[in-house]
């Protein structure tokens, strides 16, 4: 199928002048259409800059004017008549975009039309039209010009052809085009949303504040914590997303607004566009402190026998190999040696009773310290592979002398640490696991494939790897493992463990997500 050489946008603002620039770029004669006065010629001409900034940088290497050309102002919505597709990029209200499509198919009955609506199902926008099997959803991620991704949706009626030509166009803009099937959010935007519901949840229970929390996920490569992310969108905004994704979902547990964002929202502390969110913004005074160097790795003064590091986790092979690397004695159970202190990462072998003999450190995952440990001195401690950050937590009864070997350990190992509240998995174990439970509820449903949940993660939400990828890496064990610490805990259908993900843990042993879903 070949892209259409007429394509129309209808909606000039950023989003819909950035559709209509990438369509200019593809080479498609490009009409965009704005009901308000104005906003059309401005959107054709925003393009065009856009071009020209897109050419002088070398990404483009078609001369900027002879691809302006292709960029028109339609006067009137009947002069997309032409288009063979017709991208709709307007409010996200669904009486405009029923009235729209109602006209759309008598102006252009041959046309296939696609929404850009981030939230509203395509199955309700397409009973307005003519023919329900000539409408797609066709999400593309903002800037439009600068993001590589774009979601193809079905909706129930989409036809084929209908999904073929749109495929096409985005293919023919230069965009990786996944597809999803029609529901809330849709592939990336579902997929995505525990990592700021779970960091809201985790500030609600004063498992640590805001600044820990971000820094703690920057540090394991995303861009911005959830909360910098949540200024940046608009806590409005994001607000306002969460409860459409619990009202079209029936009140599904995961997708449960949270209360602080309601009163984020009350007190008008929106983000950065009203100067006060999560974070203060100032006249260009940074809202945060810089993130502080990794220690040097080398092993301190003091210790006086090796580390025993117990458990069959990656995490567990992962820091053997990095404390080797430090200068550390790595020993195993059998040497017989007094440990300087040991690391259990994972529950122990049936039967087997727990290390004994020197300062421990437990690997919260399968629940809290507390519960792990039950009264004993032993540190806490979390983190998943590759390695960035090292969570701690320690409880009324651990002993001094393991909170310190176990801080000393590892900013031996090169690695910054921070000290949280107790909870399965602390604070990047529970956000990213619900993420991965999230992906793999979608895959399980059929909304989308592995392969397409991991780029469109990548590439719409700047994620450092597709999470079943960084699944399979962490380990399927240990994701289960806080999922299932956190639905012990709190008795909540939230941390329910999808059948997909739970399947492939227990009747595939070491088997990978992406090996058994989908990965080309």
């Amino acid at each position: 199928m070949s892209a259409p050489q007429v394509i129309g946008v209808v909606g000039a603002g950023t989003m819909g002048s950035g559709i209509a620039q990438l369509a200019a770029q593809g080479g498609a004669r490009t009409l965009l259409f704005d009901a308000v006065e104005g906003a059309a010629a401005a959107g054709v001409e925003r393009a065009r800059a856009g071009i020209v900034k897109l050419v002088e940088k070398g990404v483009l290497f078609e001369d900027a004017g002879v691809i302006a050309t292709r960029l028109e102002v339609a006067g009137a919505l009947e002069e997309l008549a032409p288009c063979g597709l017709i991208i709709e990029a307007a409010p996200e209200r669904l009486e405009v975009k029923h009235e729209l499509f109602a006209a759309l198919s008598h102006i252009a009955p041959r046309a296939v039309l696609a929404s850009n609506t981030s939230s509203i199902p395509i199955t309700a926008i397409a009973r307005a039209a003519a023919d329900p099997s000539r409408v797609v959803g066709l999400h593309f991620f903002n800037p439009a010009p600068l993001m590589q991704l774009v979601e193809l949706i079905a909706g129930l009626q989409s036809s084929e052809e209908a999904l073929a030509v749109a495929r096409a166009a985005g293919e023919a803009m230069g965009r990786r085009v996944i597809e999803a099937t029609d529901g809330p959010g849709f592939l990336v935007n579902r997929c995505n949303r525990p990592f700021g519901l779970e960091a809201l949840r985790l500030l609600q229970e004063k498992i640590a504040d805001v600044e820990t929390i971000d820094a703690i996920v920057r540090a394991a490569g995303f861009r911005m914590g959830p909360f910098e992310l949540q200024d940046l969108v608009g806590i409005d905004v994001g607000f306002e997303v969460a409860k459409s994704f619990y009202e079209l979902s029936f009140g599904e547990p995961r997708w449960r607004p949270s209360p602080l964002s309601a009163q984020m929202v009350d007190a008008g502390r929106l983000g950065r566009k009203t100067g006060q969110g999560w974070y203060t913004y100032d006249n260009g005074t940074p809202h945060r402190v810089a993130d502080p160097d990794a220690p040097e790795p080398g092993v301190p003064a003091g210790v006086d026998g090796p580390v025993l590091i117990s458990g069959f986790l990656p995490i567990a092979d992962e820091l053997r190999a990095l404390a080797d690397d430090a200068g550390f004695t790595v020993a195993n159970e059998a040497d017989g040696a007094v440990p300087w202190l040991i690391l259990e990462c994972g529950p122990p072998e049936d039967d087997a009773a727990p290390l004994q003999g020197a300062p421990r450190a437990l690997l919260c995952a399968e629940g809290a310290l507390q519960a792990l440990d039950q009264g004993a001195a032993a540190a806490g401690f979390h983190a998943l592979s590759p390695v960035g950050l090292v969570e701690l937590t320690q409880t009324e009864a651990t002993a001094d002398v393991a909170a310190q070997r176990t801080e000393a350990f590892f900013s031996a190992l090169g690695l910054p640490t921070a000290w949280v509240a107790d909870a399965p998995g602390l604070v990047l174990g529970r956000i990213i696991a619900q993420v991965i439970n999230e992906c793999a509820f979608a895959v399980g449903e059929s909304i989308g494939t592995a392969a397409d949940i991991d780029a469109g993660m990548k590439l719409g939400m700047n994620y450092p790897t597709g999470p079943l990828a960084w699944a399979d890496e962490i380990g399927l064990d240990h994701i289960v493992m806080v999922l299932d610490g956190l639905r012990e805990e709190y008795g909540e259908e939230r941390y329910r463990t999808a059948p997909l993900l739970r399947r492939i843990t227990a009747f595939h042993e070491h088997e990978h997500f992406e090996h058994d879903h989908g990965e080309p």
